[in-house]
């Protein structure tokens, strides 16, 4: 693996307030005065769940969307530990942290939505394990990838407050680190789509298939990359930084590679079961599996060539058009595309309150919050003169 000492990362530095920090501390302070009352009274004084939609925008968005939102960190380590791709080594902490954050957020989320919350604990005792259930598999992976990657970014921190030994035990302990870092969110990412399977009839045809594991698995690795696109171009633009044009060219190809394979597979398994037909009937269904496709088509034509790549606005565009495919891949399949109302169930339905709404944004908001203060206070982000050197 090539050296790349000389991209050592060092603090952004600079000022802690300013309007979108204030933005994120208002959005932050929403979320908390309505958690408050959803624990005090429960979840119907705050969202419109009910016995025919048990999980809204809290899980879809929150946990299932969020944390294939944060496989920055997998995708991009995948890369440097398992190819043995050094050059792409500056872009392993920003990615980490970025996922760190979509991660604890993410279980946290998971919370937020459990009608007992006070039993969470039991998730952790062996006497209530079921090693049968789908639900019990993601919750501990989860955990344990949460786990995982703290400990992973720990040297960042030891770093920066001088705790030289203690970053040497840590790092001795890396491979290991990273090499569950890499497989737990290809179990778990997987899981989050036999989630889908086991739902059955409830399911709309177009998202209801077996190898929906595969397709979420394919999907937030694709999605992992092109969370590095966008969160690199904006940190470039916010902090004024040289944009890492030299790593997110060709960073940008092997993420095309990965969506190809994923269209292959998606178109083929429509054509195979014969759902395609069902994309042609006029519904909200159809229309959104439109917008889910062309989201995630969109990208080959707008940086499939080499000249194109080359071009930060076309790369950010890409990744945002990715993560808006992938995103309504999942919303579409939890919540679009799910239909309670079969056999002897019916008039259930499920549109998120306004204050479901503000929980969502402060968890984003704080997620940005929080990246917005370690970049600043801690090595994470590339040298400004190392960049230039490239």
């Amino acid at each position: 693996m090539a050296n790349h000492n000389h991209a050592a990362p060092v603090p952004v530095g600079g000022n802690l307030v300013n309007a979108v920090t204030l933005t994120c501390g208002v959005l932050v302070a929403l979320m908390v005065a309505i958690l408050v009352v959803r624990f005090l009274f429960g979840l119907g004084a705050v969202t419109a769940l009910n016995d025919g939609y048990p999980w809204g925008i809290w899980v879809v968005v929150d946990v299932v969307i969020g944390s294939a939102f944060a496989c920055g960190g997998f995708s991009v380590a995948m890369l440097v530990y398992i190819f043995n791709r050094g050059e792409y080594h500056p872009l392993v902490r920003p990615a980490l942290l970025a996922s760190l954050f979509g991660y604890t957020l993410a279980g946290a989320g998971v919370i937020f939505d459990l009608g007992r919350w006070w039993n969470v604990w039991q998730m952790f005792n062996p006497w209530s394990f079921n090693p049968n259930s789908v639900m019990f598999e993601v919750a501990v992976c989860i955990t344990l990838y949460i786990i995982v990657m703290w400990l992973e970014f720990s040297p960042v921190v030891m770093e920066q407050l001088g705790m030289a030994e203690a970053k040497k035990k840590v790092s001795r302990a890396m491979f290991f680190l990273i090499a569950l870092g890499t497989v737990l969110p290809m179990m778990h990412q997987s899981s989050l789509g036999t989630l889908l399977v086991v739902l059955g009839v409830q399911i709309h045809p177009l998202w209801q298939t077996p190898i929906q594991p595969a397709l979420y698995l394919l999907s937030a690795i694709t999605m992992g990359y092109a969370v590095v696109l966008f969160e690199s171009c904006l940190t470039s633009t916010a902090y004024r930084r040289k944009i890492e044009g030299h790593l997110l060219t060709p960073l940008a190809k092997i993420m095309l590679s990965f969506l190809a394979v994923y269209l292959a597979v998606r178109v083929g398994d429509l054509v195979v079961r014969g759902a395609i037909g069902k994309a042609f009937v006029p519904s909200v269904e159809a229309l959104c599996f439109w917008i889910e496709m062309l989201s995630f088509i969109a990208p080959l034509i707008l940086i499939g060539a080499e000249s194109n790549r080359r071009n930060p606005a076309r790369l950010f565009l890409a990744g945002v058009l990715l993560m808006l495919g992938g995103a309504m891949l999942r919303l579409n399949g939890f919540l679009i595309g799910y239909e309670t109302n079969v056999g002897d169930a019916g008039g259930f339905s499920y549109f998120p309150t306004f204050a479901e709404v503000l929980v969502t944004a402060g968890m984003f908001g704080l997620e940005v919050l929080g990246y917005i203060i370690i970049t600043r206070r801690f090595p994470v982000l590339p040298r400004e003169d190392a960049q230039a050197a490239h």
